[in-house]
């Protein structure tokens, strides 16, 4: 099990050149999407939103937000991931199926949904926080999963957050936080770049 999670993460490439003849499946955009939602989360907030541009028109919208940069445009999906911000209000919703499942106890879901509104509440800086983590994270359990199913993906900062937003609908609690495309590469994209040495960037403590 060790080696296959390590394969995929020494294997896996930050690709921007995409074979655009070659579609992936609505099932597998809707595997993708299901395994991201894996990711942890704080509280369990589950405070993320994932929109798939497939469409040739949506595409060229997130192109223009996206500075002209080709990939939305050549890749099958683009997911537009997003952190929700004023997750504390919808979280006992989030936690109900883990009580209904019996392992969450009725103590356990008031504390979490007391601590989590006390801490939130009127607290925009941590909402964005946790917007942002909870988003990061789901953005990198999709590319896993992504290069695991044999499809290849690219991480996307560059990008307009208030065009993303309004060519998208997104609502005030909705913060675009990356894209992630993702299809089959086509020749021309760079191997994986080497990374710095470990010894120089931990520290035990």
């Amino acid at each position: 099990m060790f080696e296959a999670i390590k394969h995929l993460i020494e294997s896996r490439t930050s690709v921007n050149r995409y074979d655009s003849s070659r579609a992936v499946s609505d099932a597998d955009v809707s595997e993708l999407v299901r395994l991201a939602t894996l990711a942890p989360s704080a509280y369990n907030f589950q405070n993320w939103k994932f929109i798939a541009v497939r469409s040739a028109e949506a595409k060229e919208r997130l192109k223009a937000a996206a500075y002209g940069q080709p990939q939305v445009v050549d890749a099958p999906v683009t997911f537009i991931i997003c952190g929700r911000l004023a997750a504390h209000e919808q979280l006992p919703g989030a936690l109900q199926a883990s009580v209904d499942a019996g392992f969450l106890p009725l103590s356990v879901f008031d504390g979490w949904v007391a601590q989590a509104q006390n801490s939130h509440t009127g607290n925009p800086q941590l909402q964005r926080d946790e917007a942002i983590r909870s988003a990061s994270l789901a953005a990198m359990t999709l590319m896993l999963a992504a290069q695991g199913m044999g499809l290849s993906s690219g991480a996307m900062s560059g990008f307009d957050p208030a065009a993303v937003a309004r060519e998208f609908a997104l609502d005030a609690n909705e913060l675009p936080v990356i894209l992630v495309t993702a299809g089959y590469p086509k020749a021309g994209n760079w191997p994986q770049k080497p990374r710095r040495a470990v010894r120089e960037v931990i520290e035990f403590a």
